[in-house]
């Protein structure tokens, strides 16, 4: 996805209000409006591979895996986003119906347009969740995967993974071949 601001603000409610009659998705940060434009096909296989394989490693648990069209608040009063793929453990997360609260696992898939973004002023936002463990930031035009986890200080490390590595996301318990990340996927 790449985030156009339309710059104009309204109040959470106004914005939660207004964006359920909208065609296109919208973030919401501090008042401010940020429309949500397609991605390109690797950004959206890489999704579809990671929200798939976490499906079915989840399957049964109390977890719950969810791709881009799942928007999670730091609190009613927002922001809100989208990320590309979000887990939750949380039973109050399971009757969300508007957006998810509790998340553990949160990935972004990496464009050129909105990697600073992603690695800034979002993932600032992302660690006011209480519950997350860890934020996964993930190329669309290399291969390359960072994963930051807060560890039992209460501080984020990241973990960078390359091609041939077994990928741990300790948060749902799950490795996987680094290689499925990028399974059918073509890189310019």
């Amino acid at each position: 996805m790449v985030a156009v601001s339309d710059r104009f603000y309204m109040t959470p409610q106004e914005f939660l209000q207004w964006e359920a009659s909208q065609e296109i998705k919208h973030e919401y940060l501090d008042g401010e409006v940020i429309a949500m434009i397609g991605g390109t096909i690797p950004h959206a296989a890489i999704t579809l591979n990671l929200a798939s394989a976490l499906k079915n490693h989840l399957r049964g648990s109390k977890c719950t895996a969810l791709m881009s069209d799942a928007k999670v608040g730091v609190s009613e009063n927002g922001p809100f986003f989208y990320p590309d793929v979000v887990v939750s453990c949380h039973p109050q997360d399971k009757q969300a119906i508007k957006f998810l609260q509790f998340p553990c696992l949160i990935i972004e898939v990496l464009s050129p347009g909105t990697e600073a973004y992603d690695r800034g002023k979002k993932f600032q936002q992302y660690r006011n969740f209480s519950s997350l463990q860890e934020y996964v930031l993930i190329d669309s035009q290399r291969v390359a995967l960072d994963c930051f986890r807060v560890n039992d200080r209460g501080f984020w490390e990241l973990h960078p993974f390359v091609e041939g590595d077994e990928v741990v996301f300790t948060s749902v318990d799950f490795s996987f071949p680094f290689s499925l990340v990028y399974e059918n996927v073509v890189l310019v």
